[in-house]
């Protein structure tokens, strides 16, 4: 645990006794002394790194053994961009089918189909996205 002034209680001693043997001492141990207060300053920063490394590959070690997949994946990105290409070109023989069969009824029930499949996708591919989480005050404008 650090103090206010960012060193450890132990890390906070041992520059104390450094300092109070470099006036003991003189300035000709001066070099000695901080180069030993600097490899217990460099050792105890190697020992917090490993443990911050060790914690996050146990973290995505127990994410991966629980099959879970991250909201940031880019599967679920080439997913959507994928879906969304699709869509696109089937919508141009889709347009002229209904236009063709129906006039401007056959098109707009050809495109509102493609805008349903298309919304279907997006709920299904990015959870919580007609809940309005990003706005402020609660009020997302879609009804629950």
């Amino acid at each position: 645990m650090t103090g206010a002034d960012g060193l450890g209680p132990d890390l906070k001693k041992e520059l104390d006794a450094t300092l109070h043997a470099r006036r003991e001492l003189g300035e000709d141990y001066e070099s000695a002394l901080v180069d030993s207060f600097l490899e217990k300053v460099d050792q105890r920063i190697d020992d917090a790194v490993e443990r911050r490394v060790r914690r996050q590959v146990a973290e995505r070690q127990l994410t991966a053994a629980r099959g879970s997949r991250s909201p940031d994946a880019t599967d679920s990105w080439g997913e959507r961009f994928g879906f969304g290409i699709v869509s696109l070109v089937l919508a141009i023989p889709l347009s002229g089918i209904g236009a063709g069969t129906a006039g401007l009824r056959g098109l707009l029930v050809a495109w509102a189909g493609i805008v349903g499949v298309n919304l279907v996708q997006a709920a299904r591919t990015t959870p919580g996205l007609f809940r309005g989480r990003g706005r402020r005050g609660g009020d997302s404008g879609w009804e629950d």
